[in-house]
């Protein structure tokens, strides 16, 4: 969440920003300059009414006779100070409450460094590693490997659950818990992430910390309700939702907190399945397993000193890069543009791993930079020195990586002529020592 005061007192800078995003609203910057305007006046007014209060019943109290007209009058003035108060501090919660709103759907403002452009049409590759795989036959896509492999099965998936579901079956299901365990083993051990095991669903509340909601909750799966769990939620004051990313559970560890800046950085990895609706994206890469509403990925997140972001993002995308080095995947880097970025990013970068099927990179991994933003809404801060005020942690995550995404692309680029899979030596100890995939 941006800060009140800077949007406030910065408004046309913080509209050139969104701008930059395509984010084009100027009637709601200017109803928040004017609630701005109008919360600082009512504040005014409710400090200058309880000090005319104060002075009063200092007044009051100095009247010798109870029963006298005077000290009627100033007893009378009591509380009509009283009811001006609570009628102005009822108009200031209002206020606020707009304002937090309005707050809560403006999306982050792009780093200096992050390059102009609208669409994805314009981000900026950084780099490229590895080649691309040459075949001397013609490629197929993961679904008609996975199929003649008999290892993807998304006809009785569609059976069990509708579509966009995949079944993994035998060393397709080997494969992918393969993935998880080299994944996390790779950053665990490797890259000094501590692993953490999630809850997959979360409050409402952790969901608007990581900038979930409101802005996507069409794409969210919360869990329905009947009259009794309805009266339970109530009571307990949130909604429960299926985790889009263990982005949400691992950021939100630290909300409410702060931290010790000596132990800064904090970093986590971790296993979820993650669920999304995608809703809007009916007829945009559906087939097969690259928009499916439930897939599996190993979550990087990391928490630092302010000065330390854009040091920390560049830290995070090697560490997530180095898995498809170790895989032998051909891929590339790519800076996104102000307007392809995610709504809480100011920064970031992609991994994009090549699908020769599509003869196209797919984005595999999003390693991004928050700055304060995640950390205003969790009220997740850190204390530099002892006694030091207290400051907004920097956040940072990035998918390390999606798993399900990262199988087609084994598929894909280790498909043999004669309809095997070849699997990438990082995984084989995984996998019991075996080196291919093949039919029977």
């Amino acid at each position: 969440m941006l800060e009140l005061r800077h949007v406030s007192e910065n408004l046309p800078e913080v509209e050139a920003a969104l701008t930059r995003r395509g984010f084009a609203d100027a009637r709601l910057l200017d109803r928040l300059g004017s609630l701005a305007q109008e919360r600082r006046s009512v504040i005014t007014g409710v400090e200058a009414l309880r000090q005319e209060r104060n002075e009063a019943s200092q007044a009051m109290a100095k009247v010798a006779d109870k029963k006298s007209d005077e000290f009627q009058a100033k007893r009378e003035q009591l509380r009509s100070l009283g009811d001006q108060i609570k009628q102005r501090e009822s108009r200031q919660g209002e206020v606020e409450a707009e304002l937090e709103s309005i707050l809560l759907h403006l999306p982050n403002l792009p780093h200096a460094s992050t390059p102009d452009g609208l669409s994805e049409d314009e981000n900026v590759e950084l780099r490229v590693w590895g080649d691309k795989p040459a075949f001397g036959f013609d490629v197929v896509d993961h679904v008609e490997i996975g199929t003649r492999l008999g290892i993807l099965d998304f006809e009785r998936a569609a059976k069990i659950s509708g579509s966009r579901f995949v079944v993994l079956k035998g060393l397709g299901a080997r494969l992918n818990r393969a993935l998880m365990q080299f994944m996390l083993d790779v950053h665990g051990t490797e890259h000094g992430y501590e692993e953490v095991w999630p809850p997959v669903l979360v409050k409402d509340s952790a969901m608007r910390g990581t900038g979930q909601l409101p802005k996507f909750a069409k794409d969210a799966f919360r869990m329905a309700k009947d009259a009794e769990w309805e009266a339970q939620a109530e009571a307990q004051g949130h909604d429960l939702y299926l985790v889009p990313t263990a982005e949400v559970p691992l950021t939100n560890l630290h909300a409410d907190e702060i931290l010790s800046g000596a132990d800064l950085p904090v970093a986590y990895t971790g296993y979820t399945a993650c669920f999304r609706s995608e809703a809007g994206s009916y007829g945009k890469d559906t087939r097969g397993m690259i928009r499916v509403h439930q897939f599996d990925k190993v979550e990087l997140v990391r928490f630092c000193h302010p000065e330390r972001g854009e040091a920390e993002l560049d830290l995070l995308t090697h560490h997530a890069e180095s898995i498809l080095q170790k895989l032998g995947l051909h891929h590339r880097i790519v800076q996104l543009c102000a307007g392809d970025m995610g709504f809480a990013a100011q920064k970031s970068y992609d991994l994009e791993v090549w699908l020769p099927a599509q003869n196209t990179y797919r984005e595999i991994s999003s390693c991004s930079w928050f700055g304060d933003f995640q950390a205003r809404r969790m009220q997740a801060r850190f204390r530099p020195e002892e006694k030091a005020k207290p400051r907004f942690l920097h956040t940072l995550n990035g998918s390390g990586l999606a798993i399900g995404r990262t199988l087609v692309a084994i598929l894909e680029q280790n498909q043999q002529a004669d309809g095997s899979v070849l699997i990438p030596e990082a995984l084989r100890p995984y996998m019991a020592g075996l080196e291919r995939i093949s039919a029977g």
